[in-house]
């Protein structure tokens, strides 16, 4: 297969060499230029095509949301932001992704083999989710309302049991995305209303930046949306969003649900992992669950998907045509783990039938 061809656009000479390394690791990728600034890298263009563009945020002459802004009015390519401002969650960097961002990394550090391999597979993966990545969709909701194994969830939890839990009158629904999806997730959570049953989402999202996104959402939707924690209790009206680098499990007790945050390997090459969220709503829920698998790269959540469907809960999945990347949503289908595929705009009155 033909490589995919990367531009990297950095002020740091340290940052361009260590990405370089980095995505020429990886069989699947070739940097193909480097531009210490978006004015260098408007040069590299009018002689090189990349298929994907990482692009830094703080540099010289052009900021890099300007630099963004011109790019997808002009001549529209997937983009990448890497930035160190993502690690604090930076309105800077949630604006990259309403201007046409496909995904945010954060830039490569030094420290534990762990973390420098995790950093690996999750640049690499962004840059392969961003080359899959259909603009168009994004365009139409913004007008909407060694590298590490890859695990299952059975590292974080047993499978359950494949009796499915009785029943009860409160239903609780479990959320995945990825590639797209913060967008995708502001035009399903803004068609909430206020008394909307619970909600647990996993996005995948770099550490520290999942709060500020899910602040950013509490201000536009009806539905409260807040960073999960520890023990948090499961309520109608409330959105839960998994942190970053943590794992998000529902669980149960008596008639209450709420959620577990926990440590643990790359799950299907993700912490948070939707897979993992997936396999405790079998396990805890049940038949008063309702999945929601959404646009994204890859296969997290067609594995946990299938174990709720088997456990009697309501599966939907996203349909290609508003996807951004048709991968997640396809695996799940491929899995016979889905009772019904829907487009992302009628996904909200789906949920609110079903919970009916």
């Amino acid at each position: 297969m033909e490589k995919i061809k990367v531009l990297v656009i950095d002020d740091s000479v340290l940052v361009r060499q260590t990405l370089c390394e980095i995505l020429n690791s990886d069989p699947g990728i070739l940097v193909i230029a480097t531009a210490a600034d978006p004015i260098l890298a408007a040069e590299r263009l009018r002689t090189v095509v990349p298929d994907v563009i990482t692009l830094d945020v703080e540099m010289p002459r052009m900021d890099g949301l300007t630099f963004l802004q011109k790019l997808m009015s002009q001549h529209p390519i997937p983009v990448v932001m890497c930035s160190s401002l993502a690690e604090s969650g930076s309105e800077t960097a949630l604006k990259a992704l309403e201007y046409g961002a496909v995904d945010i990394i954060t830039k490569p550090k030094l420290g534990t083999k762990q973390f420098i391999e995790e950093s690996r597979v999750r640049i690499c993966d962004a840059i392969k989710g961003a080359a899959a990545a259909r603009l168009e969709p994004m365009r139409a909701m913004r007008t909407m309302k060694e590298i590490s194994p890859k695990y299952t969830a059975d590292v974080i939890m047993e499978k359950p049991n494949t009796k499915a839990m009785i029943q009860t009158t409160e239903k609780v629904v479990v959320v995945g995305a990825s590639t797209g999806g913060t967008e995708a997730l502001k035009v399903f959570l803004e068609m909430l209303p206020e008394d909307t049953p619970g909600i647990v989402i996993v996005q995948h999202m770099p550490e520290n930046f999942t709060a500020a996104f899910a602040k950013r959402l509490d201000a536009t939707c009806r539905v409260t949306v807040k960073e999960a924690r520890d023990n948090d209790t499961i309520v109608r009206g409330r959105a839960l969003i998994a942190p970053g680098n943590h794992h998000a499990l529902l669980k149960r007790s008596g008639a209450r649900y709420y959620v577990e945050i926990k440590d643990g390997p790359l799950v299907s090459r993700h912490r948070p992992s939707v897979d993992v969220l997936f396999r405790s709503a079998a396990r805890y829920a049940g038949r008063n669950a309702v999945g929601v698998i959404m646009t994204g790269m890859g296969d997290d959540g067609a594995r946990g998907m299938r174990e709720m469907y088997d456990a009697g809960a309501i599966t939907i999945a996203q349909d290609e045509a508003t996807c951004v990347v048709y991968g997640m949503p396809c695996e799940a289908v491929k899995q016979g783990g889905v009772h019904k595929i829907t487009p992302l705009q009628h996904i909200a009155a789906e949920v609110l039938r079903l919970c009916c």
